[in-house]
């Protein structure tokens, strides 16, 4: 009898779900345009970065560095005299000022150090460092270059070679876009299960559940189930036509393995969502309660900076109150490193201990409210 209830309960939550086409609109956009927008459009890559060369030693040396600032990195390289590095700077025609002194080339195959000033706008703070790192690999590669092709001069005392794993080529969109599944999947989860309780409040169809012979769990399973299917459905179809499809991210693990690991947290964040649609009256008390929420699950989950970045209470309060930094670790392990079930079983243990608190604390507010208001 109870099985039967859930069934027919969750096939009233999908029904209404499908009847209302605003909310139907927005997992279509969360889990594709969206997606690939914050993947392609949202990029801390150094790109087209503009640089301008104040050359005083007009030397061999000097001129392969201002080649050696190509595309698409940087733009076409702009020969500045001294006076014009503030101007340029401020007008923002120029990012990097590089301004090499006269003597350069002289100075360093006398043994001297030289000194290579760059001036930075640093208004954009991830591009300006990443820029500057790139003009700094390129000044010191040309510079042991030339200094390794002279005759009786000594090559470099030892060569690096680095590896990099997972992304090869550091593409930001191989990150943003998986992790924007992640935000995406949180917010709309929150939302639909919260806003299906507070519709039926204010339609005033939850008095209707209160004559049939149905329990609080059967509708708050219903309710988790109908929009778990949906949500999870909605990440599989994101997963291979947005991101692996359209975006070309390759996925290294078990994509059943994530979406095992993706119920378990839709379980877990769906109970949330209900928990708050007990507290909020309206539909705009709830949209208001709901974006504080989810702004500290989302951005102290991991997945816009590292963990480790943040204060070790702040980390430890995180993985102890909220799922998502567990499932954010679950996810790179997963999608990006390829990890089996032994590995992120601890994640997933984790996530479902949360979720069972969350239920139990939205089924008693549940009762409390709806069942005995």
């Amino acid at each position: 009898m109870h099985l039967t209830n859930i069934f027919r309960l969750t096939i009233k939550e999908l029904r209404s779900f499908r009847s209302d086409p605003i909310m139907l609109a927005l997992v279509v956009w969360s889990f594709t345009i969206a997606i690939h927008a914050a993947a392609t459009g949202a990029s801390t890559e150094a790109t087209n970065l503009a640089v301008g060369i104040v050359d005083e030693d007009r030397s061999d040396l000097s001129r392969r560095i201002g080649d050696g600032l190509t595309p698409p990195t940087f733009k076409r390289v702009l020969q500045l005299q001294p006076s014009e590095i503030d101007p340029a700077m401020n007008s923002q025609r120029v990012i990097f000022a590089i301004e090499i002194p006269p003597r350069f080339q002289q100075d360093i195959l006398e043994g001297r150090q030289p000194t290579v000033q760059i001036n930075v706008d640093a208004t954009a703070a991830a591009q300006a460092f990443n820029g500057m790192t790139y003009i700094q690999n390129v000044i010191t590669n040309y510079v042991l270059d030339f200094i390794s092709g002279r005759e009786g001069l000594a090559m470099p005392p030892l060569k690096l070679v680095t590896q990099v794993k997972f992304n090869p080529n550091l593409t930001s969109s191989w990150f943003t876009s998986v992790m924007g599944i992640v935000s995406n999947l949180t917010m709309i989860t929150v939302m639909l299960t919260g806003a299906a309780l507070i519709r039926e409040r204010e339609q005033g169809t939850v008095e209707h559940l209160l004559v049939m012979p149905v329990v609080p769990t059967e509708i708050m399973l219903s309710k988790i189930l109908a929009n778990g299917v949906v949500i999870v459905l909605s990440t599989t179809i994101s997963l291979a036509l947005v991101v692996e499809w359209w975006l070309q991210v390759p996925v290294a693990g078990s994509r059943l393995l994530f979406l095992g690991g993706a119920c378990v947290y839709v379980f877990t964040v769906a109970a949330l969502g209900i928990a708050l649609g007990t507290i909020a009256s309206t539909m705009a008390q709830f949209g208001l309660l709901s974006i504080p929420v989810l702004l500290v699950m989302m951005l102290l989950s991991g997945s816009t900076t590292p963990l480790e970045s943040m204060p070790v209470w702040l980390k430890y309060l995180m993985l102890v109150i909220s799922p998502t930094p567990h499932f954010v670790i679950f996810a790179q392990d997963v999608l990006y490193r390829g990890a089996d079930a032994y590995a992120v079983w601890p994640e997933i243990v984790a996530i479902a201990a949360i979720g069972c608190v969350l239920f139990s604390v939205a089924l008693y507010r549940f009762r409390r409210v709806i069942f005995s208001g």
